[in-house]
């Protein structure tokens, strides 16, 4: 009789260990996401008990409600979100966001023609208060920023370019499709401690020739995001209205 080679039997018995060690291992893994799924479970239970507890505090504070906020994040659970479902109908918020979301594009729209659709989340947030006491008798829901970014999501879905970006250390609510190129956000952040610019500034801090400057500071004025102050002494100011306050 013809014996089988060592290799072949070799080779089975290893593919048969191979096998072994995976099931040993798909077996730990479910154990291991059962055991996870339940603690989730558990953590998903305290946190309903917890905003029963401090269902005011999450409707009326806006720092509680950010911390909340993370905590449910952590989990997968966006409560303040959606205006159906349990969460909803624990916190009483209903459409929240949806509607701050819906007082931002007003706002924004408002002071489009003014900023070119680029304004500080500072100023937005002032005026949506301002809005919003207006609004509600005097009587309103206070908001930080954290909720205005989190509005500011939710109108994505809607593609008119709302997005919240850094330029510098100030954070910035576009609220136009178009995004800047470099040379704009190179002279928005050139002008955040002067809210200005002049050929002679950007000579100096930036070091370009005058054919990019002229043409970076025309396309800040052709998009909106940039005054031009002619003193009639030869040098042209531009001025950056996202950077001021302008009163009601």
């Amino acid at each position: 009789m013809r014996r089988r080679p060592i290799g072949v039997a070799h080779t089975q018995q290893r593919t048969k260990l191979d096998r072994d060690f995976q099931q040993i291992g798909d077996n730990i893994a479910a154990k291991e996401l059962q055991q996870l799924q339940k603690q989730l479970d558990t953590f998903k239970v305290n946190l309903q008990d917890f905003a029963r507890k401090h269902r005011k505090d999450i409707r009326k504070d806006p720092t509680f409600r950010a911390h909340f906020q993370k905590m449910c994040a952590n989990i997968g659970v966006d409560p303040l979100a959606s205006n159906k479902g349990f969460w909803a109908d624990l916190l009483g918020v209903g459409d929240f966001y949806y509607e701050l979301g819906i007082q931002i594009i007003e706002t924004c729209i408002a002071t489009r023609a003014r900023d070119g659709g680029l304004t500080e989340i500072n100023e937005l947030q002032r005026r949506l208060e301002i809005m919003r006491r207006n609004g509600q008798g005097g009587k309103q829901q206070e908001i930080s920023e954290d909720d205005i970014i989190r509005a500011i999501r939710t109108l994505k879905p809607l593609s008119g370019g709302f997005e919240v970006i850094p330029i510098g250390t100030r954070k910035m609510v576009r609220s136009v499709p178009k995004e800047l190129d470099k040379d704009q956000s190179a002279l928005l952040l050139l002008a955040q401690k002067t809210e200005y610019l002049d050929i002679q500034i950007i000579h100096s801090e930036l070091g370009w020739n005058e054919t990019r400057t002229q043409n970076a500071l025309d396309h800040l004025l052709q998009d909106g995001l940039a005054w031009i102050d002619k003193q009639g002494d030869g040098v042209d100011t531009y001025w950056i209205p996202s950077y001021f306050h302008l009163d009601e």
